[in-house]
C-alpha cells in the first residue's frame, strides 16, 4: 500500500472514530490528556479540528508548547479482530476566525456549545499531523508528512 493510500486509509478511519485523546504539555512538563470529538472532521493532508473554550488548560497548554499528540481507538472487526489503533503527533494552532468556526461547524457540537459558533469564548485548534503510527489488523506503519 503506497503512502497515499495509508494516509487516505486512516484519514477516512478517523473520520468514523468520534472520540479520541488529545495530549499537551503543562506548565510543570507533565503530559495532560483529555477527550475531544473530532466530529469526523479529518482530512487527507493529517489535520484535525476540535472546539474547546479559551479559558481552558488545552488552550494555556497549546499557548506555551504547540506541540501535542492525539490517540484514536476504533472498533474491534466483524469477526474480534483487534481494532485500528492510531497516534498523531503534531502542532496545534489555536483559531479565533468566526467564518473557519462556521466552515468546520457540525450538528453534534450543538451539545456542548449551545450559541454554535457564536458561543462566547469559543475556540477551533487546528491539528496540523507531522507523523502518524498506526497498528492494525493488517500491519503497522508510520507516516511523515
Amino acid at each position: 500500500m503506497t503512502m497515499d493510500m495509508r494516509l487516505k486509509f486512516l484519514s477516512d478511519s478517523m473520520k468514523t472514530i468520534d472520540f479520541g485523546m488529545l495530549s499537551t504539555r503543562t506548565e510543570e512538563g507533565a503530559f495532560a490528556s483529555r477527550p475531544m470529538s473530532n466530529n469526523g472532521e479529518v482530512d487527507y493532508e493529517g489535520d484535525s479540528y476540535f472546539f474547546t473554550y479559551e479559558d481552558t488548560r488545552t488552550v494555556a497548554d497549546i499557548r506555551r508548547d504547540p506541540q501535542v499528540g492525539l490517540t484514536f481507538t476504533g472498533n474491534t472487526g466483524p469477526q474480534g479482530q483487534p481494532p485500528l489503533f492510531i497516534a498523531v503527533e503534531g502542532t496545534a494552532e489555536l483559531v479565533r476566525d468566526k467564518a473557519a468556526f462556521a466552515a468546520h461547524w457540525t450538528k453534534g457540537l450543538d451539545r456542548w456549545f449551545a450559541q454554535g459558533p457564536e458561543t462566547p469564548g469559543l475556540v477551533m485548534l487546528h491539528i496540523r499531523a507531522a507523523r502518524i503510527r498506526y497498528w492494525h489488523v493488517a500491519g503497522q506503519g508510520e507516516i511523515t508528512l
